[in-house]
């Protein structure tokens, strides 16, 4: 193995002057010295770049598809925007960008400098901070009301379905009224602020469900519930984002989503336990399941405050240096808003306007809906099959092990093909059987529906690949912002359609709903692929001249710009 290169002083920082009448109160980096007719020519995300023989060695641009690294000590900076004197200034940082002091187009470092940073990040942000609490404490307080309806919660609350369908659709508009109002707030003050808040707060009203008197009180709780949530996906995504590269983010979320289902086990096991607290007191077990779940949430939330940690101070100098240039050669446009700078109306009328966007919140309204009845209706069907309520928490469990599975795989897959219209596909290809065996399955076989159910909701869920998709499709930091909120917004306002498509007027086979879901499945598996045929990029057919010009006076942003990438 060859010796690892010095590269702590591998390349000298280049100077960073002003632009005074620059429209973007941005920076500009100072044109090297260097032959115009020795260059490299190379394009990077669709862009032309002419790397000149006076830039320090880079990698070959393919370090994200390798698998059988030789050299780990061998340079791993990738080719980017800033090593061409005539477009670097186009992609300059903003002046007030928080990490500007650590942006150095000339660093350089090894793959192993670069795997180890990485698996810091993977650490301490993603499996202890993100997985580790935050999930844990949101699909706590989201998923408890199942578990409460495997009990006699309808009954000692007087509710009828229509009234559980209605709290349902609540907290889902809830939680849709607030996903972008918390995004700009999350946006002003930063996600590592905003986010122990949110936690804490819908742990107080998780906990006022200890005393519902009624559908009243309980339709209320439900929508501020859903409201204090709302949000806080597309503030976590945002955050993870500004530890990772596009290439790296689908992996990450599929983690993100995996630990959703594994609360939904651990929460399972949990509620088996609090429920025998049933009459401690003088009051049911299901009081007791919203009121200690709630009180957990409140810790968590509690301990972020000040356990969530900051890019500045938390990695070494050097470490710093290696993740800003590599964030920024990965996506230029991070570098163009600091990370506590507000959303104005303007920039939130442009981001909704990035209509390149349209196609993925149009896959996000209808890729779940051929799950969301079966899994709303999940323990009411296996109660009303006869189960008991122990054992109805214990058969809603195997599905769950079997998705964490088959979203690790897909995610793997996607990753590895660097591919998601297509790969996407699978989870419909998966359901379509399941939705037909469902919809011929006879009457009162319990074991059955419990089998059907159990691979039917153990499907490759593809929700990581989606919101990964939107991220990296996104073209600026504003539009990551609204267009994760967006995004998810589609996705609750999906979960309220699925809420109504089985009724009780079908039960308790739903007939007419299954043949909805068989329907809509079909159409998705259609609309994925579609989506491969669109928004192709024109900007490698222009000149180098014409693309300086085009940046030289353009005006526009986001998706609108002609050397835009979408990704597909």
């Amino acid at each position: 193995m060859s010796k690892a290169p010095d590269l702590e002083n591998a390349g000298r920082s280049i100077p960073l002057v002003p632009l005074s009448e620059s429209k973007h109160d941005s920076l500009m980096y100072d044109s090297y010295a260097s032959s115009q007719s020795s260059v490299r020519t190379l394009y990077v995300d669709g862009i032309k770049v002419n790397i000149g023989l006076h830039v320090p060695p880079l990698a070959d641009g393919e370090e994200e598809k390798r698998k059988d690294i030789v050299d780990w000590d061998a340079i791993a900076t990738r080719p980017s925007v800033y090593d061409d004197d005539n477009l670097a200034s186009h992609y300059a940082p903003r002046a007030d960008y928080e990490n500007l002091h650590r942006v150095d187009p000339l660093a350089r470092w090894t793959f192993r400098e670069e795997k180890t940073l990485v698996r810091k990040t993977d650490l301490r942000v993603m499996l202890v901070r993100i997985l580790g609490y935050m999930f844990l404490a949101l699909d706590l307080d989201r998923g408890n009301i199942v578990q409460a309806n495997s009990t006699n919660f309808l009954k000692d609350l007087k509710l009828t379905t229509n009234d559980f369908n209605m709290g349902n659709s609540l907290a889902r508009a809830g939680f849709l009224i607030a996903e972008l109002p918390s995004q700009l707030i999350s946006k002003k003050i930063g996600p590592d602020r905003w986010i122990p808040m949110q936690m804490c707060l819908w742990s107080i009203v998780a906990g006022s469900q200890f005393w519902l008197s009624g559908r009243s009180s309980f339709l209320a709780t439900r929508f501020l519930v859903g409201l204090c949530q709302g949000g806080f996906i597309p503030d976590v995504i945002l955050y993870v984002s500004y530890f990772y590269k596009k290439s790296e983010l689908s992996m990450r979320l599929a983690l993100f989503f995996t630990c959703n289902y594994s609360v939904n086990i651990f929460a399972g096991f949990l509620a088996i336990g609090l429920l025998q607290l049933n009459h401690v007191r003088g009051y049911a077990g299901w009081r007791w399941l919203f009121l200690i779940e709630a009180l957990i949430t409140f810790v968590v939330g509690f301990i972020t405050f000040f356990n969530m940690p900051s890019p500045k101070g938390w990695y070494t100098d050097r470490e710093e240096i290696i993740m800003t240039n590599r964030i920024l050669r990965d996506d230029p446009g991070k570098g163009l808003m600091h990370n506590r700078q507000a959303i104005s109306l303007k920039m939130l009328w442009e981001s909704i306007c990035d209509f390149d966007l349209w196609p993925l919140y149009g896959v996000a309204l209808v890729f779940s809906l051929p799950l969301a009845p079966v899994q709303a209706y999940l323990t009411l069907a296996f109660r009303e099959l006869g189960f008991s309520t122990v054992a109805t928490n214990l058969l809603s469990i195997p599905n769950l092990v079997l998705a964490i599975l088959t979203l690790i795989a897909v995610a793997t897959l996607s990753e590895a093909v660097n591919e998601r219209s297509f790969v996407a596909c699978l989870q419909n290809l998966w359901l379509m059987p399941c939705l037909i065996a469902l919809y011929h399955l006879p009457p009162h076989r319990p074991w059955a529906y419990f089998a059907v159910t159990t691979v039917l909701l153990g499907s490759p869920w593809v929700q990581a690949i989606l919101v990964s998709w939107v991220s990296m499709n996104s073209g600026s930091v504003r539009t990551r912002t609204v267009g994760s909120s967006l995004y998810n917004m589609m996705v609750q306002v999906s979960s309220i359609i699925g809420s109504y498509i089985y009724r009780r007027d079908d039960a308790p086979l739903y007939r007419r709903g299954n043949r909805a879901l068989i329907g809509i499945c079909a159409m998705n598996l259609i609309l994925f692929p579609l989506i491969q045929a669109f928004k192709r990029s024109q900007w490698e057919a222009l000149s180098p001249k014409e693309q300086g010009d085009y940046l030289e006076r353009t005006k526009d942003s986001g998706s609108k710009r002609l050397d835009f990438q979408f990704f597909h």
